[in-house]
C-alpha cells in the first residue's frame, strides 16, 4: 500500500510568509493532482506555541491558531485523513513528520499496511529532507516527488546537499508524472 505525505504546505512557508519558499505556491496544483492517485493522504503541519525554543533559530512562524499555521488556501484538504502536528511543545524543532506529537506516524503507517511513502511539500532543505530520511530509516520505500517540493533557498548549496543526503539514505527522487 502507498501513502502520500504532504509536508508543511502552510501559509508561513509560502510566498509572503514568515519563512517563505519562493516557489511554495507553485507546488500546490501538483500536490492536488497527486492526491487523487492515493487512497491514503496525510499532511504534517508545524504547530508551534507562541513561546518556543524553535524561535531562537528561526523567525516566529506557524504559531498555533495563526493564519501562518493554516494550510495554503489552494491546497485541497478533502483527501487528508490525518494531520500530523509537530513542534507543539515549545522545546522541539519538529522538522520530521515522524516527530508528530499527536500521532505515532510509523505505527499509523504500519497499521494501514503502508510500505511506500511519497513525500511532497515544504521545504526541501529542512522538513521534507528530515521526513524523507526518517521514512527510509523506518523501513518504508520512500520517494520524494521533486516537482512537488520547494526550497527556502532554491538552487542553493543547502538544497543540493539535502538531495544528496536523502539519496544516501535510500530515498528515491521521482517526478509527479512517474507516480502511478
Amino acid at each position: 500500500m502507498k501513502a502520500l505525505l504532504i509536508v508543511d504546505v502552510q501559509n508561513d512557508f509560502c510566498p509572503g510568509g514568515a519563512l517563505e519558499a519562493p516557489k511554495g505556491g507553485h507546488i500546490v496544483p501538483v500536490i492536488n493532482k497527486l492526491a487523487k492517485k492515493f487512497d491514503i493522504v496525510l499532511a504534517s503541519r508545524d504547530d508551534h506555541p507562541p513561546q518556543s525554543d524553535h524561535f531562537k533559530k528561526w523567525p516566529v512562524h506557524c504559531v498555533t491558531g495563526s493564519e501562518g499555521a493554516k494550510f495554503h488556501k489552494d491546497l485541497d484538504t478533502s483527501k487528508i485523513e490525518k494531520e500530523l502536528l509537530k513542534g507543539t511543545d515549545g522545546k522541539d524543532d519538529g522538522y520530521s513528520a515522524f516527530e508528530a506529537k499527536n500521532t505515532n506516524l510509523k505505527e499509523y503507517l504500519q497499521s494501514r499496511d503502508v510500505d511506500e511513502v511519497y513525500i511532497t511539500g515544504l521545504t526541501a532543505e529542512f522538513c521534507v529532507k528530515e521526513t524523507a530520511i526518517d521514512s527510509s530509516r523506518n523501513g518504508f520505500r520512500t520517494y520524494v516527488v521533486d516537482d512537488a517540493v520547494a526550497a527556502v533557498q532554491p538552487d542553493s548549496d543547502e538544497e543540493r546537499d539535502a538531495y544528496i543526503e536523502m539519496k544516501k539514505e535510500g530515498v528515491i527522487m521521482i517526478k509527479s508524472s512517474e507516480v502511478k
